[in-house]
């Protein structure tokens, strides 16, 4: 497994690391046991970044995290949870620093640790980006020992690129994958240019880029791919990517082409938001052992042909992009 520097921290982390939003819920069932097994398979080979939230299964992910890591002898992962998602009605007034606190505060018992490694306010309203106030109160948590760092997860590259202002911020989280390349931009460039980590998250556009879907694929209902197609539960970014599901069906067999024969279309899809140099890691979901083992193995993939990566920019320009590009 290769490793990259998170941002300023110090640190290198996997390329590849996990996902833990589907240990925790909105994919459907996933037993508690499979749920350790994943993670354990996903330490074992060579991932050193996780990514999980509070609102995961209502902590459930945190501490299943926080109970595989105490079965293991090695030196920890990087840990990354996030933090705003709680909030009911999700407001930007909400963002204050009773709220967080008690948000951080949970994040803490429950991932079993006096300081979490980094925590990301959660999607934010975008009006919370313009509010110096959110970003001080983190400032005085990281001050306080209860943090080592913050970061955002956005829905949008503006907001991406407005967190890049603040200079305490350590990370920026954001959708990039093959159906959507806004990132590879400005704001790759100025992430890059500060010194600011890139997590990349639904980097297989919730299980599409895997080749394994078709029309008559049937989802559980507690699954967001058939609740939120449409945004009906949170922005309808996170679910296919924001892509209609049979338009991107039809784009996933022309990629299937492209892939070569010792990569599965999912090693593909993760290789090819490896080639981007300001991505930190990229996160992939894992509800089982194998999948888990499968997504770390991207990892030694050689680099993606010239061919393939300007066919693949074609393809989103002329058949993604205006699905898309303009709305994130």
């Amino acid at each position: 497994m290769k490793t990259r520097q998170f941002g300023q921290t110090g640190r290198d982390v996997s390329e590849i690391g996990f996902g833990a939003w589907a240990i925790g819920g909105s994919w459907g069932e996933v037993s508690t046991t499979d749920a350790r097994q994943a993670l354990h398979a996903a330490l074992d080979a060579g991932m050193t970044f996780i990514d999980t939230a509070d609102v995961y299964g209502d902590g459930r992910s945190e501490r299943i995290i926080a109970d595989v890591l105490g079965e293991r002898d090695e030196a920890p992962p990087f840990v990354a949870t996030k933090a705003g998602r709680r909030l009911s009605p999700h407001t930007a007034d909400g963002y204050n620093k009773d709220n967080l606190t008690e948000f951080v505060d949970r994040s803490r018992e429950n991932l079993q640790t006096d300081c979490l490694d980094l925590v990301q306010l959660h999607c934010p309203p975008t009006d919370v980006f313009y509010q110096p106030d959110v970003f001080d109160v983190m400032e005085g948590m990281v001050q306080d020992g209860k943090i080592k760092g913050y970061g955002v997860s956005v829905e949008k590259v503006e907001e991406g690129l407005k967190a890049l202002e603040y200079p305490g911020v350590s990370s920026v989280q954001i959708i990039y994958n093959m159906f959507r390349q806004r990132p590879n931009g400005l704001f790759f460039r100025e992430a890059k240019h500060r010194g600011v980590a890139v997590i990349v998250r639904v980097p297989l556009a919730s299980g599409l880029l895997t080749g394994k879907m078709s029309v008559d694929t049937q989802f559980a209902s507690d699954d967001h791919r058939a609740f939120n197609r449409y945004g009906e539960a949170f922005d309808k970014g996170e679910t296919f990517a924001g892509v209609p599901y049979e338009l991107a069906l039809e784009t996933v067999e022309q990629i299937r082409d492209l892939v070569p024969g010792d990569a599965t279309m999912a090693q593909f899809a993760l290789r090819w938001i490896l080639m981007e140099e300001a991505v930190t890691v990229v996160i992939p979901g894992g509800k089982t052992a194998a999948q888990a083992r499968a997504n770390a193995a991207a990892s030694t993939l050689a680099p993606l042909s010239t061919d393939a990566m300007d066919a693949i920019r074609v393809m989103y320009k002329t058949q993604i992009a205006p699905h898309v590009h303009h709305y994130w």
